[in-house]
Order: structure tokens, then C-alpha cells, then sequence
């Protein structure tokens, strides 16, 4: 094999790893949110979003996200993640997770939107602190309403 064959090959295998839409993670402290310019440090109400080219965004809250995405064409995002508020560091799908707005739970931008991974966890919540559950449609529309 030349070495020309091989230059192509290894340029080929960095060019597709370039565009992945794995998300990558994020690193607390230092990634800075994409919509609000604050520097992510709550690990229970985070939020990312990877696009079909493999670009990462990064958010410090749920509602940045959910503002963020106004501004995208839908065809362009491969995946949305949130952060789970029952295990803070992991990330839940976006559109399967369970939202939840209670003013007992205080989220960095001061929506008190939070997501967990199940439903009864959610109501659970709602019964301790107060506040509301949502889907992922629904909480957009809530949220967009308070712009």
C-alpha cells in the first residue's frame, strides 16, 4: 500500500469521526452554555444538544435548551439531551424524559423546570415540592409561553 493510499484512508477515518453525533460530555465548571453565556456547573439541570454535522451545544438549564431550539431546523438536530434530577451526571433523551415545574425546585435559570426518567418519580416530586408534570411537547409550549 503506498503512502499515499494510506494518507487517504487515515483522512477518511478523521473525517467521519469529525461529524459523529455522539454527544460528548460535559465538563462542569468549564463548558459555557450556548444560549445564557453562563458556565454549566448544576449536573441535575443541564441540558445538550448534537446536530446531524456532530456540532455540540451545551446548556447550563432545561429552559435554555428549550429556547435554544427555536432558532434550529428540526432536520438539523440529531439528538437533545437533559439531565436527570434523580441521578445528576446522567442524561435522559430529551423527548422520553418526564419534566416537571415546581417552585420547591430551584433550576439555574429560574424556571424551576427539572426532568427525571419516569413518570411516578415526577409526581412524586410534584407531591413533596408543589408544581406540575409535563411531556417534552408540553413543557416547550409552557415555557415558550412565558417569553
Amino acid at each position: 500500500m503506498s503512502v499515499k493510499s494510506i494518507f487517504y484512508i487515515l483522512l477518511s477515518g478523521l473525517m467521519l469521526s469529525a461529524c459523529s453525533t455522539k454527544p460528548q460530555p460535559i465538563e462542569y465548571g468549564k463548558d459555557q452554555c450556548i444560549f445564557c453565556k453562563m458556565n454549566v456547573v448544576d449536573k441535575a439541570h443541564s441540558a445538550q444538544l448534537v446536530t446531524t454535522k456532530g456540532k455540540q451545544y451545551k446548556y447550563d438549564a432545561i429552559e435554555c435548551l428549550i429556547n435554544d431550539i427555536d432558532k434550529r431546523e428540526a432536520a438539523d438536530i440529531a439528538i437533545m439531551l437533559v439531565a436527570n434530577f434523580n441521578n445528576p451526571g446522567e442524561m435522559l433523551i430529551a423527548e422520553k424524559a418526564t419534566y416537571l415545574i415546581s417552585p420547591g425546585i430551584k433550576s439555574p435559570m429560574g424556571a424551576f423546570l427539572s426532568a427525571v426518567d419516569q413518570t411516578e418519580v415526577a409526581h412524586s416530586l410534584v407531591e413533596k415540592n408543589g408544581g406540575d408534570v409535563y411531556n417534552w411537547q408540553s413543557v416547550i409550549t409552557v415555557i415558550n409561553a412565558y417569553e
